[in-house]
């Protein structure tokens, strides 16, 4: 007989979640509690609770969580300009910490003493979701059907809901996408189907949120972003919260065919995986905040901020942001922000983003010294000589010994 008596599951009213519930139910003989995030997937959320009755739940939870979501985990990761093996903006990592962390609440009030989600034992965010739930409650019990049950193919999801009466959203009419897609309000993924070659290049009519760059305006669109501390306030002198920037973002970048990714990357689990990712309104943030920063950023502040990012990406991608490393990073990263304040001018054109304009009350940019006109005895050129002899001198001593210099 199983020890847990009450479950939160992360419910999106989908197949595999909707399967899970009754799973749990039989399995565990435990009640079920549903949470469901609005955390800017596109789609309705409130059909959940329906689904969620109809399979008899009397606990459902559903969130919406946008604002938090941008505030509280995506404008701190992009403060850190964050990429992940140089292309991908960690769309679906950034969102992980955060279900986990309204999991565990919602257990914690509701008096559960598990969770259960329905991440595959494939991929990543099984991890993230774990570890998440672990750092915040750490006797917690996680229940992962994918690793335990033996419906690991659709057709058998689908006799499964057929023996057991699951209402699920499925017509033979309608065409099924054959990608695997998860989407927030940073980005939305696709894996699977064609995408599973990785010489195969992706259909054009998958993507969902942009136009391709081809057929994007001949005109290009300019954008003022205003930046407070690092991050965005203000599009074109219009005060927003930070929801409100990304959604924003997002319809003037995939307007213009920006944001646009085809990757193989590594995963945590050990395998590589070929995946296209849709990030239009982060990919101008990313190039947005980098012109802020060349403007306010001390050169020996901003290169070794760029050291940290690469460990502070690698962090998120597998993980850990409740852990203490990602705390003491992030707060280096933000004692480098206080100054980065200012407008960037941005031009949108075709798929690229270009910064074309930046100022800042805070910047070091300095005229007087930088002009290649008179400077009125700004800078001595001549303090060069000793500083340029002082940094040659070992590779001088060297080339006189006869050392090597190839």
């Amino acid at each position: 007989m199983s020890d847990v008596k009450k479950v939160v599951l992360a419910y999106s009213g989908g197949l595999d979640t909707s399967v899970i519930v009754k799973w749990l139910q039989e399995t565990y003989s435990c009640e079920v509690v549903t949470f469901t995030a609005d955390i800017g997937q596109g789609e309705e959320v409130e059909p959940a609770r329906a689904k969620a009755e109809a399979l008899g739940v009397k606990e459902i939870y559903i969130e919406d969580l946008r604002e938090e979501f941008v505030r509280d985990y995506v404008y701190p990761m992009f403060r850190a300009n964050t990429v992940y093996e140089g292309e991908y903006l960690l769309g679906t990592s950034i969102a992980r910490p955060l279900i986990a962390k309204r999991l565990i609440d919602v257990a914690n009030a509701t008096g559960a003493d598990a969770i259960s989600h329905g991440a595959t034992g494939k991929g990543n965010d099984q991890v993230r979701f774990e570890l998440g739930a672990y750092a915040l409650k750490p006797g917690v019990k996680v229940i992962a059907p994918w690793r335990e049950w033996d419906l690991n193919s659709r057709e058998k999801l689908m006799a499964y809901c057929e023996e057991n009466a699951i209402p699920v959203d499925f017509s033979g009419k309608k065409k099924k996408s054959p990608y695997s897609m998860d989407a927030n309000l940073l980005h939305i993924s696709y894996e699977g189907g064609i995408l599973e070659d990785p010489w195969a290049e992706a259909e054009d009519d998958m993507w969902r949120w942009s136009v391709s760059p081809e057929d994007a305006p001949d005109t290009p669109t300019y954008i003022e972003l205003t930046y407070e501390k690092g991050d965005i306030v203000a599009i074109d002198g219009e005060a927003m919260k930070p929801h409100e920037v990304l959604e924003k973002l997002n319809q003037l970048g995939g307007d213009n065919g920006i944001g646009r990714l085809d990757i193989v990357e590594n995963r945590y689990v050990g395998m590589k995986s070929r995946g296209c990712y849709e990030t239009p309104g982060g990919t101008i943030m990313l190039r947005a905040h980098r012109a802020i920063e060349s403007l306010t950023l001390d050169r020996e502040e901003a290169h070794m901020k760029d050291q940290l990012m690469p460990k502070y990406a690698e962090i998120v991608y597998n993980g850990y942001w409740w852990s203490p490393e990602r705390r003491m990073l992030q707060a280096a990263i933000d004692e480098t922000q206080h100054n980065v304040s200012g407008v960037a001018r941005m031009k949108l054109y075709k798929g690229s983003v270009t910064a074309v304009g930046r100022k800042s009350e805070a910047s070091l940019f300095d005229e007087s010294i930088a002009t290649f006109e008179d400077d009125d005895g700004a800078y001595d050129q001549k303090d060069a000589e000793g500083f340029i002899k002082l940094n040659a001198l070992r590779l001088r001593i060297a080339a006189g010994k006869g050392r090597k210099q190839s």
